[in-house]
């Protein structure tokens, strides 16, 4: 297969959050979502610092990266983790600010994924709720939840897909079935 020079995007590649402590995080989104860390990049032992690291990553002055962990997250992109340390941090974004206001994973159960968020630490802001207008259909129910660091997170399922699927002028991704590993 030969590589596209178009320039258009394949897909998301990958999601970066930054977490005040990695491994709280890590082991958050093994136990909530069954998420695998794939590797670690930046480890504390060689944090990334400095003029060129902030300017890179555009980062205030005296920022320190502590830490940096790739996961994997079912079939989607992944969750590039990222500890860093820097002056006036504030909390996770709120729905209403500017930028990436949380992300989404789909679940077969919803019910069930509900009960692993909040026993692996985190907190729903409702039950799970039907989807509205266009989404609306027989088993189509949605649920935010935030993580122990504040980031919000949806927990979608969608199994009625053909009202929207139908208008638009290509299917929705919906990633693949889950098979247990043998």
């Amino acid at each position: 297969m030969s590589a596209d020079h178009s320039g258009l995007p394949r897909g998301i590649d990958h999601v970066g959050v930054t977490v005040p402590d990695i491994n709280l995080a890590i082991r958050f989104l093994e136990t909530a979502l069954g998420a695998v860390a794939l590797y670690r990049n930046v480890t504390h032992t060689q944090p990334q610092q400095g003029p060129q690291t902030e300017k890179i990553l555009g980062l205030p002055t005296g920022s320190v990266v502590w830490e940096m962990c790739m996961m994997s997250l079912g079939h989607g992109p992944g969750l590039e983790l990222f500890e860093i340390h820097g002056p006036d941090q504030r909390p996770a974004v709120r729905a209403c600010d500017f930028g990436v206001q949380h992300f989404a994973v789909y679940v077969d159960d919803i019910h069930a994924a509900c009960t692993r968020f909040t026993k692996a630490g985190g907190e729903l802001l409702t039950e799970p709720q039907g989807q509205p207008s266009l989404e609306a259909g027989p088993g189509n129910m949605f649920c935010y939840g935030r993580a122990p660091w504040g980031m919000i997170i949806e927990l979608l399922s969608t199994p009625s897909r053909s009202r929207f699927d139908d208008i638009a002028p290509k299917p929705r991704y919906q990633p693949p079935a889950r098979h247990e590993e043998q």
